[in-house]
């Protein structure tokens, strides 16, 4: 299973908790006495891919290590409506505090990772393009919101700009061409990158291939023009396609032989799941 770093975890974690508590809890210590103890469960309210399981954990654990988690499904499973994932208990106080920032945390979490199953579901068998995500995360949560998107069981893109060369429409204007910028790029970068180049027509196409570009990014194409760019481009690069890629798309998007699918949509725009923290 894949793994989320515990430095990650903690960053995002204490900055929402201080978010959150920074003035205390005037609520819950004004109701709640503080030898009150409980046990809650965290539900699901429809179906869904479990994720964040080890988040939900450390914010409760942040607050008070003395409360104890209980795992009931590992990420990465798919469960319905009803679902019992979690189980926090000990100290009410602690959990009555901790509990709006473990639910806001996983249920995106667990949004986008049902989101990147179903893409991944929806390329058709014997298709060989990867679904993966992009850089437009949510400021702060890219860590958290990558892992979401592999335990869905697509993949990650690069994970910062210096992580890869990707030359898109507006490095290509500043440097005054395809040509120019991929050779630049081939210079100043290190012997392990591979250099990808933006591309949205197929004169632009071949121009990155005679610049022997190592993998293409095809901006907005229409599936026509997909399946001329794969043919081109075969044996020469690898192609990944981009702009636009909506649930009811990639199963046509996969089928032109394209590479790889990036898709905005798993982390940008992913609607919250609805997870509730039921007590006892």
């Amino acid at each position: 299973m894949y793994e989320l770093a515990s430095i990650a975890i903690d960053r995002v974690v204490t900055l929402a908790l201080e978010e959150d508590l920074a003035s205390g809890d005037v609520t819950t210590e004004a109701c709640v006495t503080p030898d009150a103890r409980a046990v809650a469960h965290a539900m699901s309210r429809h179906a869904l891919v479990v994720c964040g399981g080890t988040v939900f954990a450390r914010v409760f654990q942040r607050i008070d290590a003395s409360l104890k988690v209980y795992v009931h499904e590992l990420d990465g499973a798919s469960v319905e409506a009803g679902a019992r994932m979690w189980t926090v208990s000990g100290r009410a106080r602690a959990m009555l505090m901790g509990e709006r920032v473990a639910l806001n945390l996983v249920q995106r979490m667990c949004a986008i990772a049902s989101k990147a199953r179903a893409f991944v579901s929806a390329v058709p068998a014997g298709c060989h393009a990867r679904i993966t995500d992009t850089r437009k995360t949510t400021p702060g949560l890219r860590a958290l919101e990558r892992y979401a998107v592999r335990v869905g069981g697509a993949y990650n893109h690069r994970d910062d700009l210096g992580a890869a060369v990707l030359i898109k429409d507006n490095h290509i204007a500043a440097c005054g061409g395809i040509r120019a910028a991929i050779e630049r790029a081939r210079i100043a970068a290190p012997h392990t990158s591979k250099i990808q180049c933006e591309v949205d027509s197929l004169e632009q196409l071949d121009e990155a291939l005679d610049a022997s570009v190592d993998i293409v990014l095809l901006d907005n194409m229409t599936l026509p023009m997909m399946v001329e760019a794969v043919r081109r481009a075969r044996g020469r690069a690898l192609i990944e396609a981009s702009g636009g890629i909506t649930l009811d798309r990639v199963a046509d998007v996969a089928s032109t032989g394209v590479d790889a699918i990036s898709v905005g949509a798993l982390t940008h725009s992913v609607e919250a799941s609805d997870v509730g923290l039921d007590f006892e």
